[in-house]
């Protein structure tokens, strides 16, 4: 399939109408579910351990972000999301926390996998092509920092997705086209790109976001940025921006995604994605 296979999904009408409901669901409590929700997230419960709004973050967490725009505001999220990171995790302990941090809300026993979106057991990871593995969305390699605690044991990017649907992914940039997934309908790829099915995009794009904004270079960590071409490398870099910004806007955050953002927060690393909290400062930045 070529790269135009999207255009006949009805995009540009997603897009204009979906504009509002991203203005909405930035005001929405965290414990609310805004409409229907993806990933099997059906109705908030106890379990989303998110009884607080995002409005009382903006007096407290985000009070010195609200306001501001462009280069300002992203270096504003950097300091508050960097200085709240108390909580660091090794490689190893990644495992026992994404049993958590992507636990099924209809099944405690399992976790809901990354891009396949299919709800397997916890205890099925490992490195057999069925299990699950520990899914950076930016790519260990585009930077080259591995799996040193830091970027490469950040839990705001690190998501159970099966093996070999991982290893399709491989290190490739985002970008929309290619041929579908055949364990995993909905994905597509090819030679130097791969497009996430419609339920986790906008998931993909607020991941990538929040380690542009917190990986500034400043701290030992190579400088991540995304940019607007594909085949980036080990250089630093993920590309597209822009169809990562629209892909924001044409999937926002869902419950599943908003529970994840505040079990890191109570349980982890003490620091919020500020983009699953308030995705239209993604266009404010970028």
């Amino acid at each position: 399939m070529d790269k135009t296979h999207k255009t006949h999904r009805g995009r540009a009408l997603a897009l204009a109408t979906v504009t509002v409901a991203v203005a909405v669901a930035a005001q929405i409590p965290a414990s609310a579910t805004a409409g229907p929700a993806h990933h099997g997230s059906g109705s908030a419960t106890a379990a989303h351990r998110a009884s607080i709004s995002v409005g009382t973050y903006d007096d407290t967490y985000y009070k010195d972000a609200v306001g501001k725009t462009g280069k300002a505001l992203k270096d504003t999220l950097h300091r508050i999301i960097s200085s709240t990171q108390t909580g660091k995790l090794t490689y190893s302990q990644v495992w026992d926390a994404l049993k958590n941090t992507d636990q099924d809300p209809a099944n405690s026993a399992n976790v809901i996998l990354l891009y396949s979106g299919k709800s397997q057991s916890k205890n099925s990871n490992g490195g057999d092509p069925d299990d699950w593995n520990r899914e950076h969305v930016w790519a260990k390699s585009h930077g080259d920092f591995g799996t040193a605690t830091g970027p490469g044991t950040d839990l705001h990017h690190l998501r159970p997705a099966d093996v070999s649907v991982n290893s399709t992914r491989g290190n490739k940039d985002f970008d929309n086209g290619g041929t579908e997934v055949g364990e995993a309908p909905g994905n597509y790829t090819d030679g130097d790109s791969f497009e996430p099915r419609d339920a986790d995009k906008g998931d993909v794009a607020r991941m990538i976001l929040y380690m542009a904004v917190r990986y500034d270079g400043g701290d030992g960590f190579p400088d991540l940025e995304p940019n607007d071409t594909v085949g980036n490398g080990s250089h630093p870099n993920i590309g597209r921006i822009s169809v990562l910004k629209q892909w924001s806007q044409q999937d926002p955050p869902s419950a599943f995604e908003k529970r994840r953002n505040q079990v890191i927060f109570d349980k982890y690393q003490h620091n919020r994605n500020p983009f699953v909290d308030h995705p239209e400062w993604v266009n404010q930045i970028w």
